[in-house]
């Protein structure tokens, strides 16, 4: 099993979503984040002074599937994540030992 987290633009979050579901995936973890990256920000002029926006409102999104469909979830995640401008955001994949759904005991799999 593998964690897939990507980091994406807000507005992109439902199209995301649809895409994932179009593959079977059935749960997933949305976090509201800030940051930045080589973007770095940007100035916004508000009231008729200009300030500094450090960190960019951006969304996370987790999801853990087995081995064999990650290649299927990130080509749908770029897929309908990408605009093609900067800031479209990230992809992370990382191991998981041990998934346990609490309710039923199921555990690894069957517990996703």
């Amino acid at each position: 099993m593998k964690l897939i987290t990507c980091v994406i633009k807000p507005f992109k979050l439902d199209e995301v979503r649809e895409a994932l579901g179009d593959l079977g995936v059935t749960g997933l973890t949305v976090t509201e984040v800030k940051g930045f990256g080589r973007q770095k920000g940007h100035t916004e002029l508000y009231r008729g002074a200009e300030y500094v926006v450090d960190f960019l409102p951006k969304v996370k999104v987790e999801v853990v599937v087995a081995t064999d469909r990650v290649d299927a979830v990130i080509e749908a995640i770029v897929k309908s994540a990408h605009t093609g401008k900067i800031g479209d955001g990230k992809i992370f994949v990382s191991p998981i030992e041990q998934a346990i759904r609490i309710r039923t005991g199921e555990t690894n799999e069957s517990a996703v």
